[in-house]
C-alpha cells in the first residue's frame, strides 16, 4: 500500500509539473507578425475617443444669429478648444433670464442698462465690450410717412406717430425693443392704436412682417442686410443718429450663484471672442461687401492704438 501511494504521488507531480510548463509556454508565446508596440494612429484614436467635446451654452440676442456673424466665427472656437457651442438666439431680456436662472454659461446681448442690472444682481461676473453696430428705421420705399433721410430718430418716430403710419414692434423686451422704448419715452410719445403692431418676434421674423403689410419698424443694420439678401424690400430710411448705436457685450455666468455653469470654457470663449483675431473676423463679416459689426474690445482697440 506504502508503495502504491508513493507512486502515485510521483506521477500526479509529474503531470502537474507538464501541464504547468505547457501552459506558461503557451500563453507567454507572441502571436505570429504581432508588433506589441501601439501605433501613433491607435493611440490617438484612443485619446480623441477619451476627450468629447464640452459644450458652451451661449444665450445671444438674434442679430448676431440671424445676421449670420455667429455661424461664420463660432467654428474657430469649437475647433480650438474642442467644444460645441450650443446657441440659443432670443431678446436680450430673455438671454439675461436664462443667465439669471444658470440655464446658460455666457451671454452675448446688447442692453447696457438691463446689463449693468444683471452684474450688480450677481448673476454675471463682468460685463465686457465685444463690438457694435447701429439700428436704423426701416420701411416701404412709397415712405408715406415721408421720414426718407432724417437723421433725427426722435423727429422720425414722431412723424410716424402723428401719420399713423403702420410701425412693426419686436415686443419681446429684446434690446432692440428696449431701445424703441426709449425712444418713445424721448419723444413723449406712447405708441398705441391700430398702426402699432407688437409682434413678439425676432428681429428676422419682425422684417417679414413689417415687408408684408408695408410698415415702419426699427431693427438693428446686421439683421437688415442679411433679410435684404434673403428678399425683403423694406429700405433705410432713418440712421446716423447717435443714439442709435447698438454696442453688444459678452457676460460670463457668474459661477458662485450658479455651480452648474461651465465657467472655465466660458472664460475660454470671452477671451477668445475679445482677441485681435476674433476680432479681425467680426470686422471682415459683410454682407454684400457691407461691414456688419465693427469690433470694439479692449484688445482689439489697443491694437489699433486706439485704447
Amino acid at each position: 500500500m506504502t508503495w502504491f501511494r508513493v507512486t502515485l504521488w510521483i506521477l500526479l507531480i509529474g503531470l502537474i509539473s507538464a501541464c504547468g510548463a505547457e501552459t506558461t509556454e503557451t500563453t507567454s508565446a507572441p502571436a505570429a507578425n504581432a508588433d506589441p508596440t501601439p501605433t501613433r494612429e491607435v493611440i490617438n484614436a484612443g485619446a480623441q475617443a477619451a476627450d468629447e467635446p464640452q459644450t458652451l451654452v451661449l444665450a445671444t440676442t438674434t442679430s448676431p444669429d440671424d445676421s449670420g456673424l455667429l455661424a461664420a466665427i463660432l467654428p474657430d472656437f469649437e475647433a480650438q478648444f474642442n467644444a460645441t457651442v450650443s446657441v440659443v438666439a432670443v431678446g436680450t431680456g430673455q438671454a439675461l433670464q436664462l443667465g439669471a436662472a444658470g440655464d446658460a454659461d455666457v451671454l452675448l446681448v446688447h442692453a447696457p442698462t438691463r446689463e449693468d442690472a444683471f452684474i450688480t444682481a450677481g448673476d454675471g461676473t463682468e460685463r465686457i465690450s465685444v463690438m457694435v453696430n447701429d439700428f436704423v428705421i426701416a420701411g416701404p420705399e412709397a415712405d408715406s410717412a415721408n421720414i426718407a433721410g432724417t437723421t433725427d430718430a426722435i423727429t422720425a418716430l414722431t412723424t410716424i406717430a402723428e401719420s399713423e403710419a403702420p410701425f412693426i414692434s419686436r415686443g419681446d423686451d429684446s434690446g432692440t425693443h428696449i431701445k424703441e422704448l426709449t425712444l418713445w419715452a424721448a419723444a413723449n410719445i406712447t405708441p398705441d392704436g391700430s398702426w402699432y403692431q407688437a409682434a413678439g418676434q425676432g428681429m428676422g421674423a419682425v422684417l417679414t412682417i413689417a415687408n408684408e403689410q408695408q410698415a415702419y419698424t426699427l431693427t438693428d443694420r446686421g439683421t437688415f442686410a442679411a433679410r435684404v439678401a434673403t428678399g425683403i424690400d423694406l429700405v433705410i430710411l432713418s440712421e446716423g443718429d447717435p443714439q442709435l448705436t447698438n454696442p453688444y457685450s459678452v457676460i460670463p455666468v457668474n459661477p458662485a450663484q450658479h455651480d452648474t455653469v461651465n465657467a472655465e470654457l466660458a472664460r475660454q470663449f470671452v477671451i477668445w471672442i475679445t482677441s485681435v483675431e476674433t476680432q479681425q473676423m467680426i470686422a471682415d463679416f459683410t454682407i454684400d461687401g457691407q461691414q456688419l459689426f465693427t469690433p470694439d474690445s479692449a484688445q482689439w482697440q489697443a491694437a489699433q492704438g486706439t485704447d
